[in-house]
């Protein structure tokens, strides 16, 4: 389970490696062009449900922590699923990747 620390605190949000890696490319592509946005994320099993948004600019530390030492093999069909909502006014909804039968996702 990675993590993103944001702002200037401690805590930290807890996503699932591969997620973060792919959430991580389409955050970095959309504040390196000085874009402000928010991420929507439902909160996992183990907590009571529900769900948060944050909102993400530029001027707002921000750092990711994968637990696998060794990064993620990327998805350009999730990266382009994330980069759409990230385009919408909705923000970046964190969505499960779509696998199809076979890939090894069984």
């Amino acid at each position: 389970m990675g993590q993103i620390f944001y702002g200037a605190g401690e805590t930290a949000v807890e996503i699932e490696d591969r997620a973060l890696a792919h959430l991580k490319v389409v955050i970095a592509t959309k504040l390196r062009r000085g874009e402000s946005f928010t991420v929507s994320l439902t909160h996992p099993d183990s907590d009571e449900g529900g769900r948060s948004t944050l909102w993400f600019a530029p001027s707002i530390p921000l750092r990711f922590v994968f637990d696998d030492p060794e990064p993620a093999e990327i998805s350009r069909e999730w990266i382009e699923e994330l980069a759409r909502s990230a385009h919408s006014s909705g923000g970046i909804v964190l969505l499960p990747e779509r696998r199809e039968p076979g890939d090894g996702a069984e």
